[in-house]
């Protein structure tokens, strides 16, 4: 099996008539970057107005907080206005899935318990009307970043998370923010090109995982920060979400078809001027 391939139970959405189906990744919200934290909030907060008519479920495939950490009775300060947008939809029936990201990897409970947010720590296969997906933030799958992957073991063993909790929140939040923000900044130029297929690590990934299930229409991560649709085989298709970041982008699946589309940011922006 291909690394990483998650052994689970498959999940159906039937999508009613006149609805859709939402994939969003990579916000990074309280990232310092080139538009601000603060106004990249506030074009997330509108898009999911705009959605709220139509949406039947919106995945949102991690990092959506450049860093979370939960306490057990302390979350990181901020995204109030995030989070109380997503529990509007959850209330309004909306299915919301979110699947952690590396930057956001220590989720709890927080997002099911007050938010109605369903949360996976792995791929998971769904099938939405009558197609499979497999479905990801993307990160530590396909060959290569062997550094990246023995980070990843170490900081989702439930002993360090255990022994990072005893620092104190001001401490432990402020020092981690710093840590994933280094790390941000330093590979960001290199996330925004295209660097081949043989250098696509998710897309080779799909390309092995297709040849135990080929009935997977279609493979849809985030994490790459490059909005990506690149055929796996001639009924399979490799989607990545991009970021919100650069690129605002973002999926829509609607009549059995997945297309990738760009938040309009011209007009927001205009507001901050």
């Amino acid at each position: 099996m291909p690394n990483g391939m998650p052994m689970i139970k498959f999940k159906h959405i039937k999508v009613p008539t006149g609805k859709k189906v939402y994939f969003t990744s990579d916000h990074h919200f309280g990232l310092p970057a080139k538009i601000s934290s603060r106004e990249r909030e506030a074009f997330f907060v509108n898009w999911l107005d705009d959605i709220r008519k139509d949406a039947y479920a919106v995945f949102i495939l991690g990092d959506m907080f450049d860093f979370w950490y939960e306490y057990k009775l302390a979350v990181p300060k901020g995204f109030v206005r995030i989070l109380g947008k997503l529990a509007e939809l959850t209330d309004q029936g909306v299915q919301i899935f979110f699947f952690v990201g590396n930057h956001d990897m220590w989720m709890r409970d927080y997002l099911t318990t007050e938010l109605n947010i369903s949360v996976f720590f792995d791929p998971e296969i769904f099938i939405i009307d009558r197609q499979k997906f497999l479905i990801g933030h993307g990160d530590g799958l396909g060959p290569g970043d062997k550094t990246y992957k023995r980070l990843k073991k170490f900081f989702r063993n439930r002993i360090a998370q255990w022994a990072y909790r005893w620092l104190h929140p001001d401490i432990g939040l402020k020092f981690a923010k710093y840590l994933s923000q280094r790390n941000r900044l330093i590979s960001g130029e290199y996330d925004q090109i295209f660097h081949g297929e043989e250098r696509e690590w998710l897309f080779q990934y799909a390309k092995q995982f297709i040849k135990k299930q080929p009935d997977v229409k279609y493979f849809v991560f985030g994490h790459r920060h490059l909005p990506l649709q690149m055929s796996v085989s001639p009924d399979s298709t490799y989607f990545n979400t991009g970021d919100w970041l650069y690129h605002f982008t973002y999926i829509v699946y609607e009549n059995e078809k997945l297309e990738l589309k760009k938040f309009d940011t011209d007009m927001m922006l205009s507001k901050y001027k």
